[in-house]
């Protein structure tokens, strides 16, 4: 499956619409204190910043910590917009965390999820986690964007920052996760009429932005839906209503990124610098407000 402004499949990135601009450097009289002064700025971060980085949340959550006085640095309670260096030591309620380099791109890990494995760290009744298969790393984790159930299979992403992962989950940014759905029986068009409509389930209402037949032979019919949200168990629970056993499901696509068909059961594949700059540029544009197309003026 080719598709335009995707991840993966090679590997592709969809490029950003904005050109890319150099950074003008300003004439200064010393040169020396110019550049005293340069890599203080460049060395350090907003405090939120490497909070969120380190997977504790959101940079939202993390100012309301702050704010707080949750947070100390080097000993003393922090504000909301200070800046911390590599060598600051950090506290976030007794957990201690360090600021990596400002340059630094986090790393993502696109991981191929076999049915059979559970998406936590450790399970009660012993059964296999993905965190067994991925990389060993050093000063940071491996944080999953998203779960996937048990039994479903397909494209699994992990980061080693927690503001990537939270702006993929995060409802309001409504990033598309598509599945391959195989089915027992045949579905007809009404079938996927319902589920773009709309299907009403116990935690309420849920509907898919696509859905697509895909053939299939005797009793089993494959399809692809798209959805922008995920609830537990939601594809199996849509097709549950309209009457329909999941034998096997498979996450193929989160947001630009694709599973890559060279990456088999158990694999997985580190983006590289310029794949990694280009998916935050892609959040980046995906968080922008949207016009109205009606435009300003437009009543009713």
């Amino acid at each position: 499956m080719n598709r335009s402004g995707t991840i993966a499949r090679g590997t592709r990135i969809a490029r950003p619409d904005a050109k890319r601009t150099g950074r003008t450097r300003a004439a200064v009289p010393d040169k020396r204190s110019h550049e005293a002064r340069s890599g203080e700025t460049e060395s350090t971060q907003k405090l939120q910043k490497v909070m969120a980085q380190s997977g504790l949340g959101s940079r939202r959550e993390m100012e309301l910590l702050i704010s707080g006085g949750r947070v100390t640095v080097n000993g003393a309670t922090a504000l909301t917009g200070a800046r911390v260096g590599p060598h600051d030591q950090i506290k976030v309620a007794g957990r201690v965390i360090r600021a990596g380099p400002a340059s630094r791109l986090p790393r993502v890990l696109l991981y191929h999820k076999p049915e059979g494995e559970i998406t936590s760290r450790s399970d009660p009744r012993g059964r296999p986690s993905v965190f067994e298969h991925l990389p060993a790393i050093v000063g940071a984790k491996w944080m999953s964007v998203g779960r996937l159930d048990f039994n479903t299979c397909g494209l699994l992403i992990f980061t080693t920052s927690g503001e990537l992962a939270n702006r993929m989950m995060h409802p309001r940014y409504g990033i598309e996760r598509e599945y391959a759905v195989r089915v027992m029986g045949q579905l007809q068009p009404q079938h996927l009429q319902k589920l773009t409509q709309g299907i009403e389930l116990e935690d309420g209402p849920a509907h898919c932005e696509n859905a697509e037949l895909r053939g299939g032979m005797g009793a089993n019919q494959w399809c692809h839906v798209v959805l922008k949200e995920g609830r537990n168990r939601l594809v199996r629970r849509l097709f549950e209503k309209l009457g329909f056993t999941v034998s096997r499901l498979m996450r193929v696509r989160f947001g630009i990124i694709e599973l890559p068909p060279h990456v088999k059961r158990g694999q997985t594949r580190e983006l590289g610098a310029e794949e990694t700059q280009r998916l935050l540029d892609w959040l980046d544009a995906a968080a922008q407000p949207r016009p109205n197309p009606r435009g300003p003026a437009a009543r009713g």
